[in-house]
């Protein structure tokens, strides 16, 4: 193929060949790191999802939180939530399982077989070989653990062995800890898309961030520690 500087880098046939053999919606995988756990989320796991995540007392990891505020610490930036019930938790990531380019995943400790909290395969494009890691939560006990960055490490490591070329991290603009989170892993960020979506009736202003597979091998060894 003739190089033509102002397009861009030609990519190998091999790569572009995966836009014909990537599915629309992301295949179920179970992916292990060394101290979670990501498997497809099942409508089962909605009792447990919502105890961890509902304010109450909660241990995991050996790690407590006494009685905490949900929508702060957990649902303040999400699409939805705090949920009342378990059953409206269920309603919501069933919906979020339904999606056509979606996947989502629940979080399980190794070691205890325990829930610990959910994330997701978004917005997947196979024809552009990119795909966005987002609706990200965890139980108040764990956060700051560094068990994200080892599922979002599974996440992006699996996306590029598929042969996708990007991953995107999007959050609202306002949510920090998210954006700390992304930049831990070695996302870079893009900058800031104003009135993105809407969000619980109020305007989002989003922060787009990302990981490209040529950038991979200078990607934190251990994002977690």
């Amino acid at each position: 193929m003739d190089e033509i500087p102002e397009l861009g880098p030609a990519l190998d046939p091999d790569i572009l060949a995966r836009r014909r053999t990537l599915p629309y919606k992301p295949d179920g995988v179970v992916l292990t790191g060394d101290t979670v756990q990501l498997r497809p989320y099942a409508p089962t796991d909605g009792d447990e999802l919502h105890a961890i995540s509902n304010g109450e007392p909660i241990m995991r990891l050996g790690r407590s939180a006494s009685t905490y505020d949900a929508e702060e610490l957990i649902w303040r930036f999400m699409p939805a939530g705090p949920f009342a019930t378990s059953s409206h938790l269920a309603q919501y990531h069933d919906y979020l399982a339904s999606l056509e380019d979606s996947l989502v995943f629940t979080v399980v400790d190794i070691a205890s077989g325990e829930l610990v909290g959910s994330t997701s395969y978004l917005a997947n494009e196979p024809l552009h070989l990119k795909i966005e890691i987002g609706n990200v939560w965890y139980t108040a006990a764990i956060q700051g653990s560094g068990i994200n960055a080892e599922a979002t490490m599974l996440l992006v490591d699996h996306a590029f062995g598929l042969g996708y070329q990007r991953v995107e991290w999007k959050c609202h603009a306002a949510n920090h800890r998210s954006r700390r989170a992304a930049e831990k892993v070695g996302f870079k960020f893009e900058g800031i898309q104003d009135a993105h979506y809407i969000h619980k009736r109020r305007r989002r202003d989003t922060a787009w961030y990302r990981l490209l597979a040529s950038e991979q091998a200078r990607l934190p060894q251990n994002p977690s520690r």
